[in-house]
């Protein structure tokens, strides 16, 4: 991997998981957790181009390690003419014979601009080297109404795989693949369209990844709306075949553009966001979605309320509600001792509770709030109704309970995510009493 550094006081390898933007994360055959994320720097004048790389031993502690590509690969560059590299996927890909290989599928664009390409690289290893195969999609701006931009990579239950890609221009799309080369199956083609936004909001619509969930045996659908800037925001839909429809917990189409209402369609479980004492985080967005074993983790980038220009990937568990819906931990993941309990504790009590108001851009500031359920847990999933005794009249929610870090009390605390009648979400970090 190469790694030029023109100032030594903007060192990459201090920035940790700083500077990581539209991350995916992947473990290696060498027990090593890599994060690979876009070319991008906040106050740094000679960024490193050809998607950067981190690696960790525990999703906590991140090393920025360098670049998998030595810049914008040629055939990228010459029809793009990109500073550098956008929105990396990286998939372990099957061979016939079982030999390890992956493939990287990385951006190349310019703000604003269809005149896009999202090119293929392969390795032995996510730690390289990597070798540039060639462009998968291309889009022309003046041409096409859509854009070859932040693609994915999901494995329908067959084993099949299916290529998600696109943005605010023309909504997202989905192909299928050719399973021996990762190539599209058949070039050329669009793909089916399995979300958009109205132009009310100019079509704010990115960050597609799809997961499938064998457990309800249905894909979901991870979309982020609105600015990267100041305003994304992570929303969540279900499909039962990979090519959608996806629809939100109330029925609503992805791809269904509510003119006067834009905020209404998909389901948000994650947006700004305050806790008492603590930073006060806007814009998370373009996620992916990894595991660990048979535990679920979401991966995002995030900005400083106070210093929007600041950005940092953030990892959070992923826990499912009694009815199959993913929602995430209101703190990032600290690692999974950190977010045990010393022993079992109840939930009722009081708690900062943070109401994930779908048409809400800004900031949501926590809330105290009495919490009741029956259950109790030092740290482990459980899934329960859970009443939340908000202004105006209780709440039922269809939540899990859950260990978290909370990082200003500096100890693990009960935390909740859950959905309410309306399919609006809700999250909750418990109180910690003096």
């Amino acid at each position: 991997m190469s790694l030029p550094i023109a100032d030594p006081t903007s060192d990459p390898t201090t920035w940790g998981a700083r500077n990581a933007h539209d991350p995916t994360v992947v473990r290696g055959d060498d027990g090593q957790w890599y994060m690979f994320s876009t070319d991008a720097a906040a106050g740094v004048d000679a960024i490193p181009a050809g998607v950067h790389v981190r690696t960790s031993p525990d999703l906590v502690r991140w090393t920025f390690v360098g670049t998998a590509l030595d810049g914008v690969p040629a055939p990228a560059l010459a029809h793009t003419g990109a500073a550098g590299l956008w929105a990396p996927e990286v998939v372990r890909w099957p061979t016939a014979d079982g030999s390890p290989r992956w493939h990287m599928y990385y951006s190349a664009s310019t703000f604003g601009s269809r005149t896009s390409v999202i090119g293929l690289a392969t390795a032995t290893s996510p730690a390289g080297p990597w070798t540039d195969a060639g462009p998968v999609v291309s889009t022309t701006h003046d041409v096409d109404g859509h854009n070859a931009i932040d693609a994915a990579v999901v494995f329908d239950r067959a084993g099949r795989p299916w290529f998600t890609y696109g943005s605010f221009f023309g909504g997202i799309h989905i192909l299928p693949l050719d399973p021996a080369t990762g190539f599209a199956q058949r070039p050329g083609e669009t793909g089916t369209l399995i979300a958009r936004r109205p132009a009310s909001v100019d079509g704010a619509v990115e960050g597609a990844y799809i997961v499938y969930r064998p457990e309800e045996d249905r894909y979901v659908l991870f979309v982020s709306y609105d600015s990267l800037f100041d305003s994304y925001s992570v929303r969540v839909a279900v499909a039962d075949e990979v090519t959608g429809p996806y629809v939100d917990l109330n029925g609503r189409s992805l791809t269904d553009t509510v003119g006067d209402a834009p905020d209404a369609v998909g389901t948000k479980i994650l947006g700004g966001h305050v806790f008492p004492g603590g930073t006060a985080w806007i814009a998370p967005g373009h996620n992916s979605v990894f595991r660990d074993g048979d535990r679920l983790f979401v991966v995002h980038h995030v900005r400083r309320a106070d210093d929007p220009a600041r950005h940092e990937a953030q990892i959070r568990r992923v826990h499912v509600t009694a009815s199959g819906w993913p929602l995430v931990s209101p703190h990032p993941f600290a690692g999974y001792e950190a977010e045990r309990l010393p022993q079992a504790e109840g939930v009722d009590g009081d708690w900062n509770v943070v109401r994930l108001d779908p048409a809400r851009r800004g900031v949501e500031a926590s809330v105290p709030l009495r919490v009741i359920a029956a259950a109790r847990t030092d740290g482990d999933a459980v899934t329960t109704p859970l009443i939340v005794q908000a202004e105006g009249g209780d709440i039922v929610l269809d939540a899990v309970v859950f260990g978290a870090w909370d990082p200003v009390a500096e100890r693990a605390v009960l935390a909740f995510a859950g959905l309410d009648a309306e399919g609006i979400a809700w999250t909750g970090s418990k109180a910690v009493t003096p």
